[in-house]
């Protein structure tokens, strides 16, 4: 199955994987769903905190919560997005300076070199679609 996504109803989508995850699609503002474009920042900010979290939770203990915001920049009426701006929300009070440093530059570096959804959007890919026809 890979990947799918369904409509369920009226601007209603869910997109499913094959382990039975599934999430709510549609236009934006629609209760209770991510529009795509939220989707793409929320995956963005997912692909870095999944990155980062053995990186942050060595340093700063294994039990230690942190959040990850994500915002975009897109112009009015535009159908793209500008830019996408990943930012941490983590309690390193208790490292030294050097550490925090240390820490924010390792994140940095593992995010560019590991994380798949920022390196791709970074890259820049074609996409493709095909439709069927008679």
């Amino acid at each position: 199955m890979g990947l799918e996504v369904e409509r369920v109803g009226e601007h209603d989508f869910v997109g499913r994987n094959e382990r039975g995850a599934e999430v709510r699609l549609g236009r934006k503002g629609a209760e209770g769903a991510f529009s795509p474009a939220e989707l793409l920042q929320v995956a963005t900010a997912g692909c870095a905190a999944v990155t980062a979290e053995h990186l942050i939770t060595r340093r700063v203990g294994d039990d230690s919560k942190f959040r990850v915001d994500v915002s975009a920049d897109r112009r009015e009426g535009a159908s793209e997005l500008d830019a996408v701006h990943v930012r941490f929300d983590v309690d390193v009070s208790g490292l030294g300076q050097d550490e925090q440093k240390a820490l924010a530059d390792a994140v940095d570096r593992a995010i560019e070199k590991l994380c798949t959804v920022s390196r791709t959007l970074k890259k820049g890919i074609p996409v493709t679609e095909e439709f069927p026809t008679a």
